[in-house]
């Protein structure tokens, strides 16, 4: 059987019970290891320090599947768990996929592809092609944390990712999602671009097996990035003023959150990742308001900002 185990947001430790058992009696054990990664000291933010830490607190071997092994050889993970068990696991959820995304460096810029959406997805639909059987153990996702906000989760519309911009790439198809859920009034959840073992455009033309160090975008990155793309499109869906909530390391001990205007968190440092954001929709309850306003980044500001664009607009 193929096991797909969420393993949560934070640690090695955030497993359940279910989950944990499995792997201590699973054949082989994998770690896909490239659309997200466990909230660990800086300096180990790598997928091989997962590992590392994996196999010390489950007592046993853990093969490290990066975007080639689960992309291109994917039968490798597969071989054999129609008649053993075989565990695969996922930071975060398993089909909680929208946790953090990672991006290839497309450049069509009209669409974006949630890579663990189409990876996981891909991987149940080989292993039910080849008579596999398989079971979900879920976990913990940024899709149900981002509730630590005090944001009710039934206020919440489309989510979407955020990309890091380049020079000559600065896909805008986020904004027309964020369009939909301002004129209905619904918070939107962020999701920001990291990048593990990604190859420049360079290296990856010439076939070159050299990868860029890990990038993590912030929410200040985001926060910059958005306000640029308004200043493009000018369609009014959000302005400087606008508020927003900043989230890091959800999940973890050291979890932080930030509220403020969208200007104000694009100068906002929240410290290490994993960083997301949260666009205030209009609908935003006073009890919602009342929560968020004690991360305020200036609580004079926000009360302005509240009293100028957001009280009396709930339905």
């Amino acid at each position: 059987m193929l096991y797909l185990i969420g393993l949560g947001l934070a640690d090695e430790t955030d497993i359940t019970v279910k989950g944990l058992n499995v792997v201590k009696r699973a054949h082989r054990v994998y770690l896909e290891a490239y659309t997200s990664i466990l909230l660990v000291e800086k300096e180990k933010l790598v997928p091989t320090s997962d590992v590392a830490n994996m196999e010390a607190y489950y007592g046993r071997p853990v093969i490290l599947a990066d975007r080639e092994m689960v992309e291109s050889f994917s039968d490798e993970i597969l071989a054999g768990a129609d008649v053993e068990d075989v565990a695969f696991l996922v930071v975060g959820d398993p089909f909680g996929y929208l946790i953090w995304p990672s991006t290839r460096n497309w450049h069509n810029g009209s669409h974006l592809t949630c890579v663990r959406a189409t990876t996981h997805t891909d991987l149940v639909l080989r292993a039910r092609e080849l008579g596999i059987s398989i079971q979900n153990i879920h976990n913990a996702s940024i899709m149900s944390a981002i509730g630590a906000t005090g944001l009710q989760l039934y206020n919440f519309g489309q989510t979407v990712s955020m990309v890091f911009f380049t020079e000559t790439w600065k896909p805008s198809s986020f904004y027309d999602r964020l369009k939909e859920n301002r004129e209905v009034g619904l918070h939107t959840l962020l999701l920001l671009d990291i990048k593990v073992k990604e190859q420049s455009l360079e290296n990856l033309a010439r076939g070159r097996k050299i990868y860029e160090p890990p990038r993590f975008m912030t929410v200040a990155q985001c926060a910059s990035q958005m306000l640029e793309t308004e200043e493009c499109r000018h369609e009014g869906v959000y302005q400087p003023q606008s508020l927003a909530v900043g989230v890091a390391r959800i999940g973890s001990h050291d979890q932080k959150i930030v509220s403020g205007t969208l200007e104000q968190l694009s100068k906002t440092e929240l410290g290490p990742p994993l960083h997301s954001l949260v666009l205030l929709g209009r609908r935003t309850h006073v009890l919602e308001k009342e929560f968020i306003r004690e991360f305020a980044v200036d609580t004079k500001t926000f009360d302005t900002v509240w009293s100028e664009e957001y009280a009396g607009r709930q339905r």
